[in-house]
């Protein structure tokens, strides 16, 4: 088993166990299903890495509100796996869009221009705009 496969498993085990002990709305719980969801992007498993961070999105919002770094970390890693799936359809990038200027507009906001995570959604937008 590769060390990356490895660390997945270990990845997968921290989540399940934050889940079963915190619940899926506590702050380690959903940092943790990012971390999983980053991991399984990393090894290319883009529909699960999807699927946990559309799901994982909802519960964020709810339990640490829309302007959290957390939330707006949990949406634009997701238009980013969007934007990196080779089965994406032009209906998931121009979701993914959406999302990211939403994400953009939140960190200018709360952040301003020249902080390094607005600049970083600036980039993540540049970088989904030449599939469009």
């Amino acid at each position: 088993m590769e060390r990356n496969d490895e660390a997945l498993v270990l990845y997968r085990q921290i989540y399940a166990r934050r889940v079963e002990k915190e619940g899926v709305s506590h702050l380690a719980t959903i940092t943790s299903a990012l971390s999983l969801a980053v991991a399984l992007g990393s090894l290319k498993h883009w529909d699960e890495a999807i699927s946990l961070l559309r799901d994982q999105l909802p519960v964020a919002w709810r339990s640490l509100g829309v302007d959290h770094h957390l939330t707006l970390l949990n949406k634009i890693t997701l238009a980013a796996g969007v934007t990196a799936d080779p089965e994406r359809t032009r209906e998931d990038l121009l979701e993914a869009d959406i999302m990211v200027q939403d994400v953009l507009k939140r960190r200018r906001r709360i952040l301003g221009p020249a902080h390094e995570d607005t600049l970083k959604a600036e980039s993540v937008l540049s970088g989904l705009r030449k599939f469009l």
